[in-house]
């Protein structure tokens, strides 16, 4: 039987994270680096991509690597799995974690039900779900070859539970239906892909209730006292899970969505 350090142990393998210059996606790429892992980092933004993989590289060493995507372009993710393919030749883990999240400027989406728009709505779901379906087909062949491939998709509480609204009242944030449904969507995908790409590939889901990223007071004081852990999230409560599902840890975990929201769905 081997030791929990062998199987907690990546550093004979490559992992692709979207979203890679967000907080969570650095945080992530850290938890991988720390076990050894090589890291690709994928983000639309470029100066932000950059700084992110000087950091890390600082810290872990030269294991990090960035790839420039706009994940709305269908166009785009297939030149970034040709690039990850010609270039890295192997991929072990897909971390799906770049989200549309949009913002208060962005018309049709933090607003009424009634005048949240067709456009944003189709955005959400491109990035969210469509995204993930499709770097996953892309990447299986790669994911296949090595025989350890997993495949972590990060959705939200909100994929699973309606939006509790008086939470929002006073700010200016909001929950839009396009975020909840395509999270949701992205919950069942899992599922869906665990049962195809089974026996060789692994798919499993995390859904991180609210981190702590510098909301409305008020927002914050409301979150809090609904949460029983009585705190928001941070970005290193959920280093142990991706290690987890990333690795041997878990070889035999697939078409499961982990919650990890300081009890926020107990209630």
């Amino acid at each position: 039987m081997r030791k929990l350090d062998i199987l907690a142990d990546l550093s004979d393998r490559v992992a692709l994270i979207t979203g890679g210059a967000g907080h969570l996606g650095q945080a992530m790429a850290g938890a991988l680096l720390q076990s050894g892992c090589r890291v690709i980092l994928a983000d639309r933004h470029d100066d932000w991509l950059a700084d992110v993989c000087a950091t890390l590289t600082g810290l872990h060493g030269p294991r990090v690597h960035g790839v420039t995507c706009d994940l709305e372009d269908e166009a785009a993710r297939i030149a970034m799995a040709d690039r990850v393919s010609h270039e890295h030749k192997r991929l072990d883990i897909l971390i799906n974690n770049a989200g549309f999240v949009g913002d208060t400027a962005l018309q049709g989406w933090v607003t009424s039900f009634e005048e949240q728009s067709i456009a944003t709505w189709r955005r959400a779901l491109e990035v969210n779900v469509t995204a993930p379906f499709h770097l996953a087909q892309l990447f299986a062949p790669l994911l296949r070859q090595g025989g350890k491939g997993s495949i972590i998709n990060v959705s939200s509480i909100y994929g699973m539970l309606g939006p509790d609204m008086s939470l929002y009242e006073g700010t200016a944030m909001g929950n839009p239906a396009g975020y909840a449904a395509s999270k949701g969507g992205l919950i069942q995908l899992s599922r869906w892909l665990a049962t195809t790409l089974a026996p060789d590939v692994r798919v499993n889901s995390v859904s991180p209730g609210g981190i702590g990223r510098g909301q409305p007071q008020e927002f914050v004081d409301r979150y809090v006292a609904r949460t029983p852990m009585k705190r928001m999230g941070e970005e290193e409560d959920f280093l142990g899970v991706v290690a987890f599902l990333a690795s041997d840890l878990s070889a035999w975990v697939t078409g499961q969505n982990i919650v990890v929201d300081g009890g926020w769905s107990a209630w």
